[in-house]
C-alpha cells in the first residue's frame, strides 16, 4: 500500500537542514534538553495532580531526519495491519486499493515523505504513542521525543532565553506523556479511533473521483485565501463523525498541554509571558506559501481546535478545580465531545454535576 522506505528516503532528501550550531553548543543543547525533560516531570505532576503509572526517563533527542524515521515507524505500526486487512478483505476496492492501483505504493510513499519533510522542520517535540515492538516482542507504551534543531531555531528566531524556552517546551510535551501514562486506556482509545477511521474509507471509483475533484477545489480555495483543506475533502460522513471524536480528544490533550506550560508559573519559567507572546506572533506571521501549505494540511484548523481545547481546560478548572477536571482522564465516557469542548459547561453538567435521578434522595433507614 505504501512504500515505507521511499517515504523515509524522500522525507530525508527534502527536509531542510537545521540551524548552524557548533559542536559544543549542540552537545550542551542535547544535554540540557534531557535534563529539563526530567525536571518538567516533577512540575507537571505537582501542578496537575496526575500520577504516571510507569517510570519515565529523559526525553529522546533527535534531529529532523530522526524525527522522520520515527514517524514512519509509527505510521507502520498503526496503518500496516489495517491496510493489509483492507486489501485482503476487498482486493482492488476501498480507498487504499483505489489509490494503490492509481498511483502505486512508491508514489504514495513520496507523498508521505514530502508531508513529513515539511512537518520535520516545524515540530518541537512529540509524545510518540505508536512504536515498533521491542526485540522480545513487547510493545512499548510510548516515547517522548524532542527535535533539538527546531527548538534551537525557534529560540533564536524568538530571541528568548534558551533555558526558559527549552523548559517551556518540555512542560508541554511532558504533559502529554503524563496524560497517556496516567490513563492506560487512552492510547488504545486513540488507536481504535484511527483504525476505525481507516476501516471507514470504503469508496468506489465514482466516489473517489468526486473526492479528487473536491481536493482540487480545496487547493484552489486555499490559494485564494479561503478555508479549504485536503482533510475534509477526502472524508466520508462516517469518517467525519470519527474525526470529530479524534479531534475532541486531541484538542483536549493539546489544550491541556498549552494550559500547563503557561500556568506552571513564572517561578519555573520566568520569561513565560514573553515566550508565549512572541511564539504566538511567530505562528501568525507565516509567509503566504507557508500559510497555503498549512491550510491544505489542515494545520491551521488544528491550531484553532487546540486553542478551543485550552479554553475548555481553563474554564473547567476555574469552575470546578483541577481534581474534578481530571475526571476527563477516567474513561472514554468522561472525555468531552467536540460540542462539549466548545461548551465546557455542558461537560461539567454531564460528568461533574449530573442532575439527580427522579425520586433520588437519602436512602431510607431499615427497621
Amino acid at each position: 500500500m505504501i512504500d515505507w522506505d521511499v517515504a523515509v528516503n524522500t522525507g530525508i532528501r527534502l527536509v531542510r537542514p537545521g540551524p548552524q550550531v557548533d559542536l559544543a553548543d549542540a552537545r550542551h543543547a542535547v544535554a540540557q534538553l534531557r535534563e529539563l525533560s526530567v525536571t518538567a516531570q516533577g512540575h507537571v505532576r505537582e501542578f496537575t495532580g496526575m500520577e504516571p503509572l510507569e517510570p519515565a526517563g529523559p526525553a529522546v533527542i533527535v534531529d529532523r531526519p530522526g524525527w522522520i524515521k520515527a514517524n514512519v515507524d509509527g505510521f507502520r505500526v498503526v496503518l500496516e495491519p489495517i491496510l493489509d486487512r483492507l486489501a485482503a478483505a476487498k482486493p482492488g476496492l476501498g480507498a487504499a486499493g483505489t489509490i494503490t492501483s492509481a498511483v502505486g505504493s512508491r508514489v504514495t510513499g513520496v507523498q508521505l515523505g514530502a508531508v513529513l519533510s515539511y512537518l520535520a522542520g516545524r515540530v518541537l517535540g512529540q509524545y510518540e504513542l505508536f512504536l515498533p515492538p521491542d526485540p522480545d516482542g513487547t510493545a512499548p507504551t510510548g516515547r517522548l521525543t524532542l527535535v533539538a534543531p527546531n527548538i534551537v531555531h525557534a529560540e533564536r528566531e524568538l530571541d528568548v532565553d534558551p533555558r526558559d524556552f527549552r523548559l517551556w517546551v518540555c512542560l508541554h510535551e511532558e504533559t502529554h506523556r503524563t496524560q497517556f501514562t496516567s490513563s492506560p486506556w487512552l492510547r488504545e482509545y486513540v488507536q481504535q479511533q484511527m483504525q476505525d477511521m481507516l476501516l471507514a474509507s470504503n469508496v468506489d471509483a465514482s466516489d473517489f473521483l468526486d473526492r479528487l475533484r473536491a481536493a482540487g477545489e480545496a487547493v484552489a480555495e486555499a490559494v485564494r485565501g479561503g478555508e479549504g483543506n485536503l482533510i475534509t475533502a477526502f472524508q466520508s460522513q462516517e469518517q467525519s463523525e470519527i474525526l470529530d471524536r479524534i479531534t475532541a480528544v486531541m484538542s483536549l490533550a493539546e489544550g491541556h498541554g498549552d494550559y500547563v506550560m503557561d500556568a506552571v508559573g513564572p517561578e519555573v519559567v520566568p520569561s513565560v509571558a514573553t515566550i508565549r507572546r512572541r511564539f504566538q506572533r511567530r505562528r501568525e506571521g507565516a509567509n503566504r506559501v507557508d500559510k497555503v501549505i498549512r491550510q491544505l494540511l489542515g494545520l491551521d484548523l488544528k491550531m484553532k481546535q487546540y486553542e478551543e481545547g485550552a479554553v475548555f481546560v481553563r474554564k473547567v478548572v476555574a469552575q470546578v478545580g483541577m481534581a474534578d477536571f481530571n475526571r476527563v482522564w477516567e474513561s472514554p465516557e468522561t472525555l468531552p465531545t467536540l460540542a462539549e469542548i466548545r461548551n465546557p459547561e455542558d461537560w461539567v453538567a454531564r460528568v461533574v454535576s449530573p442532575p439527580a435521578l427522579p425520586g433520588a434522595g437519602p436512602a431510607a433507614s431499615e427497621g
